[in-house]
C-alpha cells in the first residue's frame, strides 16, 4: 500500500490545500494528512478546530485520513508507515524554502521521498497566512477558502 503524508499547519485550510488533497487522494492508496502542532506559532483555530474543518472537509474519501502530530515530520511519516511527503509548491520562492527541507528529511529518513505538486494556477496566490491577514483587515477571503473555513471564520470574528 503506498501512503503518502501531507503536512502542515493549515491554520487556516485553503482551497490550495483542499486542491492538493484531492490531487494527492488519486495517487496513493493512503494520504494522512498531517496538522503540524507548532508551539512557536499563536494559531487562529485551535488543533480540534482544525482537524474538525478537514474532518469535514474529507468525509468520503475513504483513503484520507486527518491525524496530528508535533516533533519531526520524517518520525511522523514512519509511524504512518508512508513513502512519500506530499508538498505544495505555488512559487519559486515555496521551492527556495521547500528544497532544504526536503533534503534534510531524506537524510534523515532515506525511505521518505518528497514529492512536490505544483499548485493550480488559480490558487498560487493563496496562503494561510495571507488568508489570515486579509481577513484580520476586514478584507474578502470566500474564493480563498472552503465554506466550511469562510463560516467558521465569520463565529471567530464575533
Amino acid at each position: 500500500m503506498r501512503t503518502a503524508v501531507f503536512p502542515g499547519s493549515f491554520d487556516p485550510v485553503t482551497n490550495g490545500h483542499m486542491d492538493l488533497i484531492r490531487r494527492g487522494a488519486k495517487l496513493f492508496d493512503r494520504l494522512v494528512i498531517g496538522v503540524l502542532v507548532n508551539i512557536e506559532k499563536t494559531p487562529f483555530f485551535t488543533i480540534e478546530e482544525r482537524i474538525e474543518i478537514l474532518s469535514a472537509l474529507t468525509k468520503g474519501m475513504e483513503q484520507v485520513t486527518v491525524k496530528t502530530f508535533g516533533g519531526l515530520l520524517v518520525d511522523f511519516v514512519e509511524k504512518e508507515n508512508a513513502s512519500v511527503i506530499l508538498r505544495g509548491l505555488r512559487t519559486v520562492q515555496d521551492f527556495s524554502y521547500e528544497q532544504p527541507l526536503a533534503q534534510a528529511n531524506y537524510k534523515l529518513n532515506e525511505h521518505a521521498e518528497t514529492l512536490f505538486l505544483i499548485s493550480e494556477p488559480e490558487y498560487s496566490y493563496i496562503s494561510s497566512s495571507g488568508v489570515k491577514e486579509i481577513f484580520r483587515f476586514g478584507g474578502e477571503v470566500r474564493e480563498m477558502v472552503p465554506d466550511i473555513v469562510y463560516e467558521k471564520l465569520k463565529e471567530k470574528n464575533h
